[in-house]
């Protein structure tokens, strides 16, 4: 049984804020915004050098992505790892929900995004891969309602 925790659920009422890392914060800024059509929220400094910037899709404004070079409050050896872990194309990013997912892929494909999987059907919708300019990845979903077959033998 799950336990239950009623007055935490009523304190918090969504997700607000979430973390992309990236190596250069303005250059990242400009794939999100010209690319992906994301805009712009916040750019202020925090620092010598840190800076808080972020972005939010014009359809959930409620929902804003830090943009965030690998640094404090990340210890140094963790921040290494992160910035390693870009240079080499194996961080994960977000998932981003579409209409058409191979019209979507098409239509970046087009703006120069790479992509590490074409769209694909998957139970849950079709899907396609891609990276974003510091080498994230982010996920093209378009849903689709699941029907889970019970049991393969009906099919038959």
């Amino acid at each position: 049984m799950r336990p239950r925790w009623p007055s935490v659920v009523r304190m918090i009422t969504n997700i607000s804020l979430t973390t992309v890392y990236c190596l250069d914060q303005d250059a990242t800024r400009d794939f999100y915004v010209d690319v992906l059509g994301f805009a712009p929220r916040m750019d202020a400094p925090m620092g010598p050098d840190a800076r808080w910037v972020t972005i939010a899709h014009p359809n959930q404004p409620e929902l804003e992505v830090t943009l965030m070079k690998p640094g404090p409050p990340l210890a140094p050896d963790a921040a290494d790892f992160v910035r390693r872990q870009l240079e080499k194309g194996q961080m994960g990013g977000l998932g981003l929900r579409v209409d058409d997912c191979r019209k979507t892929h098409q239509e970046l494909v087009g703006k120069g995004v790479t992509f590490l999987q074409d769209p694909a059907d998957r139970p849950y919708g079709v899907e396609a891969v891609m990276r974003d300019n510091t080498g994230n990845w982010l996920v093209l979903v378009e849903p689709k309602e699941f029907n889970p077959v019970s049991d393969p033998a009906d099919t038959v």
